[in-house]
């Protein structure tokens, strides 16, 4: 007399296969739809990249940045290990173990020298740091959008010794 299971025809572990693909599928999806959901509009600042290369002057106004900042507020840490000659920064996040950076870039606004740096990992779904240099009191300040709970706080990274 044959099982109940080879009466359907369909083996336990097929199904068992095709739940796991629809489970990972919708997970994949889901992932891809809640970081799509952050909108330009959603970021605290944008940073437009210069239309002409940065100068040497530029450049060595940049590479002061590199090294390690630390938010005082907690235990977070930024670290700027190089900076490309196209404005693109080698960095590096932990809070206080590695977070991915996605995309990291400086800028100059005017005056000013802006530090972009987006964060793309487990509860970081594009959370984005848009930050200003101080000179005078060697800090990058500005705000931290946080994706997850979509909220904006301002901030200040010191630099490390």
């Amino acid at each position: 007399m044959p099982s109940h299971a080879a009466q359907r025809g369909v083996p336990r572990w097929a199904v068992m296969c095709f739940a796991i693909v629809v489970v990972l599928s919708f997970w994949f999806w889901w992932r891809n739809y809640e970081s799509a959901e952050i909108s330009p509009a959603g970021k605290p600042a944008t940073l437009t990249k210069p239309s002409y290369p940065p100068t040497a002057t530029s450049r060595s106004e940049f590479q002061k940045l590199t090294g390690r900042w630390h938010r005082p507020d907690g235990g977070y840490v930024l670290e700027i290990k190089s900076i490309a000659v196209n404005g693109s920064l080698d960095a590096a996040y932990f809070n206080p173990k590695s977070i991915r950076v996605a995309k990291s870039e400086v800028s100059r606004d005017g005056g000013e020298v802006k530090v972009f740096i987006e964060l793309r990992d487990v509860n970081y779904p594009g959370s984005i740091y848009s930050l200003t240099y101080d000179p005078a009191g060697d800090q990058l300040k500005g705000i931290y959008y946080q994706a997850a709970e979509k909220q904006r706080f301002e901030v200040a990274f010191v630099r490390m010794k």
